[in-house]
């Protein structure tokens, strides 16, 4: 039994459960019911599965020996395994958006600029009508709660620092409804289409051809240092640190990782070579890079997610939550498609953006069949994190 003991002890490494919560995670994301499935996100249910089962039983022993399912230690590691995973997804996504994106601006992508500060404001609304409506509902926990339901960890960072001594209780609200703001997302994008009884492969033709842009040619000869694309890409998210860490003046407000990484990808893959210095990379490259980037995650956000829901749930702020993430999602899209004139795809990007949902865009290319839409998604995800960091600041200071 001591060497048993020994023997689990040594396996039950961050390592043996980051890959098996992939592997389990891949295998719930196949089940498709009625051609709706989870696809990547079923990562997502299988980390906070593990997070509900660690929060009943954090540890147990094998013999002598203790086996440690979740403690601070881990909740550590799986904080850096999903910080560089979303580092991963999102200069992906900004590789794959950047020869177009700059291209495009001034043609229409003022309308997602409007539509992430239309999904924040619709979240906030929601939120100070639920503190007027539910008097024992505390402005920290409500804040808590919105953060959560629109998946921002800039906002709940932000919150934290406004709320002062109810910090603790913004992150339980942000436990309690960041599940339901998650997978709300993921489904909503995939069903929408077929409620509405979209042509997919019509939309999706229709689409890509509205999309092609040229992306012109670099003049002369470049020179790749590398085969693979790691040169490129580990530049962009080393400046994507940088850029992320600049803080503006008066607001206390940095873009973090997050939206450091886009930004820098963005430009990257945009102008796409420095001197001589190829810095293009392969799309199959790019597409791995995205989908072991929100893999990773998606793990590594939610085992702690899965903890932190069964520790703090209460059915009527899970309800509220659930309202914070629908009523924005079905508002802007209600606007993208009468005031802005928005085609499905473009709509519903711009709300994975606005919603600052990386899950849900993974899904949404999965059902468009296109990362095309990814382009309407990194215009709308800056101007999200900022306007959510600014919308919890005034909802605590006024309330």
């Amino acid at each position: 039994m001591d060497y048993l003991g020994g023997l689990v002890s040594s396996i039950f490494s961050i390592i043996f459960i980051v890959f098996v919560i992939g592997a389990v995670g891949y295998l719930l994301g196949a089940i498709s019911v009625k051609g709706v499935s989870l696809g990547t996100a079923g990562v997502l249910l299988a980390a906070l599965l593990y997070g509900v089962l660690a929060s009943y039983v954090p540890s147990f022993h094998v013999g002598e020996k203790e086996i440690i399912l979740f403690d601070a230690g881990l909740k550590t590691k799986f904080s850096l395994v999903s910080s560089i995973g979303t580092a991963m997804f999102v200069t992906s996504v900004g590789f794959i958006a950047g020869p177009k994106f700059f291209r495009s601006f001034s043609r229409a992508t003022m309308s997602y600029v409007y539509m992430g500060i239309i999904t924040i404001c619709l979240g906030a609304l929601v939120t100070v009508l639920l503190t007027l409506i539910d008097s024992k509902l505390e402005a920290s926990m409500a804040v808590g709660l919105m953060t959560g339901a629109l998946t921002s960890t800039p906002g709940l960072s932000a919150a934290k620092e406004v709320a002062g001594e109810g910090a603790d209780l913004v992150t339980a609200g942000y436990g309690i409804a960041y599940l339901f703001g998650v997978l709300g997302v993921v489904f909503f994008v995939q069903l929408l289409p077929r409620i509405l009884k979209v042509d997919i492969a019509a939309e999706r033709e229709r689409f890509v051809a509205a999309s092609a842009v040229s992306g012109g040619k670099l003049r002369g000869d470049l020179k790749k240092l590398e085969d693979f694309g790691f040169l490129p890409f580990f530049l962009a998210i080393a400046m994507g640190c940088v850029i992320g860490a600049v803080k503006i003046p008066g607001i206390n407000f940095s873009l973090g990782n997050s939206g450091g990484c886009l930004i820098a990808g963005l430009l990257v893959g945009h102008f796409g070579h420095i001197g001589k210095i190829d810095l293009r990379i392969e799309k199959s490259t790019l597409n791995f890079f995205r989908e072991l980037g929100l893999v990773l995650f998606l793990i590594g956000a939610g085992v702690p997610g899965g903890v932190n829901f069964v520790a703090n749930i209460k059915l009527a702020y899970f309800i509220y939550g659930a309202l914070i993430t629908l009523i924005p999602m079905i508002g802007s899209y209600l606007i993208g498609r009468y005031v802005f004139k928005l085609d499905i795809f473009n709509n519903l990007g711009s709300i994975t953006g606005g919603m600052t949902s990386t899950p849900a865009l993974g899904a949404l290319i999965s059902t468009a069949g296109t990362d095309e839409v990814a382009a309407s998604y990194a215009a709308t995800y800056p101007v999200a994190l900022v306007i959510v960091v600014i919308a919890v600041k005034v909802i605590l200071l006024v309330f």
